[in-house]
């Protein structure tokens, strides 16, 4: 009897916590704001980074990231931080197009570091918002391309080099002979072509005149107090104040800011790495570690680059 007692009282007691506990999980709950924080940080180009190279800014990166933030429903707007002096040209356009497809769907406003200049300006132009600094060093619009002549270099270490080529202009990016006028005229006609890519994209993304753009596009830094003042910014603050201002454009408040994490070093970096230590290893002077640099900045293709 006493037995039976006691399972009724359970069943009374598991009746009473249920009755209380499944409204309670019924309940739907309100869901959670974020906003997303991605770290955009390097040189624009499109290989991966390494203990070598440095941090860069990939396409591939940048596709990861947006794709991510755009498929979290939680995620109603997103801060991109960039800092970078810019790079190769074909990079920074893919970059700006993900941005503009992630933009349709939710607001992104981005937040310059101590230099988003050349190309990392051109991938800020079709955010919602930028903020800057008033210290950030941005602006720099303009198209940079090097062609190293090392013909006299060769023939003081008595080194000649045979060319076989099909087609006038084959060489003409080799750096192992001088520039013909004609070939210097093609070259600056191929800048030309991407200087005035940059004004339109400049002019659509912030609503200036060509001629505004043009006047601006000495390839001069600005200070963000002076990008401001030319309207090539629209607000100055720092991190905080791009997530504020996202979170206002997003119609929400109080949001969770969610910090996306870089991505490891790869095998492949490690390999940069490796490959350095054997440079190294391999007894070259100082001047042969000049040269060798000197070598590896010959920038033949143009590039949206600030170079310091």
């Amino acid at each position: 009897m006493r037995k039976r007692a006691v399972i009724i009282s359970l069943g009374i007691i598991l009746a009473l916590l249920a009755s209380i506990l499944i409204p309670l999980i019924l309940i739907p709950r309100p869901a959670v704001a974020k906003i997303a924080v991605i770290s955009l940080s390097g040189t624009i180009t499109t290989a991966d980074s390494s203990l070598l190279s440095g941090a860069t800014i990939t396409p591939g990166l940048v596709r990861d990231y947006l794709t991510r933030a755009k498929q979290d429903n939680a995620v109603k707007a997103i801060v991109l931080r960039i800092e970078s002096p810019g790079g190769e040209i074909e990079p920074c356009q893919e970059i700006l197009a993900e941005i503009e497809r992630v933009k349709e769907t939710k607001p992104i406003v981005v937040s310059m570091g101590g230099m988003a200049a050349s190309g990392g300006y051109y991938i800020s132009t079709k955010a919602n918002k930028i903020v800057a600094l008033t210290t950030t060093m941005t602006g720099s619009i303009g198209v940079i391309s090097q062609v190293t002549d090392i013909e006299g270099l060769l023939e003081k270490l008595g080194i000649q080099i045979e060319i076989f080529k099909g087609g006038k202009y084959k060489d003409m990016y080799s750096g192992l002979r001088e520039l013909t006028p004609e070939e210097e005229e093609i070259m600056q006609g191929m800048i030309d072509e991407y200087y005035q890519h940059f004004i339109d994209v400049v002019a659509e993304g912030r609503g200036l005149s060509h001629e505004e753009v043009r006047n601006l596009a000495t390839g001069q830094l600005y200070t963000g107090a002076k990008a401001k003042e030319l309207g090539l910014v629209d607000e100055l603050g720092d991190l905080n104040t791009a997530i504020n201002l996202a979170a206002e454009l997003a119609g929400i408040e109080a949001p969770v800011v969610e910090y996306y994490q870089p991505p490891r070093l790869t095998l492949w970096s490690l390999l940069g790495l490796a490959n350095a230590i054997q440079v190294r290893l391999s007894g070259l002077s100082a001047q042969d570690m000049i040269l060798l640099e000197i070598l590896s900045h010959n920038y033949r293709q143009p590039l949206f680059l600030y170079q310091s």
